[in-house]
């Protein structure tokens, strides 16, 4: 049996299976303000708090002390568990980064052992697509970070910016076909008031469920709510949709169309 990966979110880990398979690579891809590095620490948080496994935050936007800021907003002391050896914090570049990761016997991974990482939130894999000069060399950059970072038994989550709000777009990144699963953040129209929603679009060897689901942001962080059964607009790079099936069509052939 599979082990896993618990987000400590009692209706996320419901829909895909009791959490993401331990050592696996997710991309989670929304656009501004969706709540990517929320969630994103959310399962750095609760993977210290509740399972005990230490935690890694490698930032190519923010310093650690805008990351101590904004934690402290959901209750989360960043600093404190920092203090503690569970967690660590670096603000790089994604080149410096990715080679230390690469590097067998280098700096990165000598903290990793000596932390016991279990846990990896990268914010954001799209500076990658800045580093790199053409798709082949993003690809190979990608892959390689990617795949470093499972080499070290680490359950990672990559954030990835869409900057559409409309859900398409044209990145050249590969980053989620390259990963075990994919996860989507969107905003969505209902009742002619704007909500978000969070579709898991792939898992790897592994079920999950289909459906989309409303969440939105609390004190404690991120809150999945009932699916989606109205008959609304949705944003989501295609024409309106007005049944929560099509919504679910439409995502699947956005993930079709990225794949070829």
């Amino acid at each position: 049996m599979l082990e896993r990966a618990p987000f400590g979110i009692e209706a996320l880990d419901r829909m895909i299976g009791g959490g993401v398979v331990k050592g696996s690579a997710t991309v989670v891809e929304g656009a501004p303000g969706t709540g990517k590095t929320t969630l994103g620490m959310q399962f750095i948080v609760n993977g210290i708090e509740k399972f005990q496994e230490p935690g890694l935050i490698l930032t190519f936007e923010e310093f650690p002390s805008q990351y101590y800021h904004d934690a402290l907003n959901f209750g989360w002391d960043l600093k404190k568990y920092e203090e503690s050896g569970m967690l660590k914090i670096i603000f790089s570049d994604p080149s410096t980064v990715a080679s230390e990761v690469e590097e067998l016997g280098g700096g990165l991974e000598t903290l990793i052992d000596e932390m016991g990482i279990k846990r990896c939130l990268v914010d954001s894999l799209t500076h990658f697509e800045y580093a790199a000069e053409e798709s082949d060399s993003l690809r190979e950059m990608e892959f390689d970070f990617i795949t470093s970072l499972k080499r070290e038994g680490i359950t990672s989550l990559l954030l990835r910016e869409n900057s559409n709000l409309l859900g398409d777009t044209s990145s050249l990144s590969q980053a989620p076909f390259i990963a075990d699963n994919y996860f989507i953040l969107r905003y969505v129209e209902i009742d002619s008031a704007i909500s978000k929603a969070i579709l898991v679009l792939k898992m790897r060897g592994s079920q999950h469920a289909k459906d989309i689901r409303q969440f939105h942001i609390a004190k404690g962080g991120i809150q999945i709510m009932e699916k989606f059964v109205g008959r609304q607009g949705v944003m989501s790079g295609s024409p309106v949709k007005t049944d929560a099936d099509t919504f679910v069509e439409a995502f699947s052939a956005f993930g079709k169309r990225k794949g070829k």
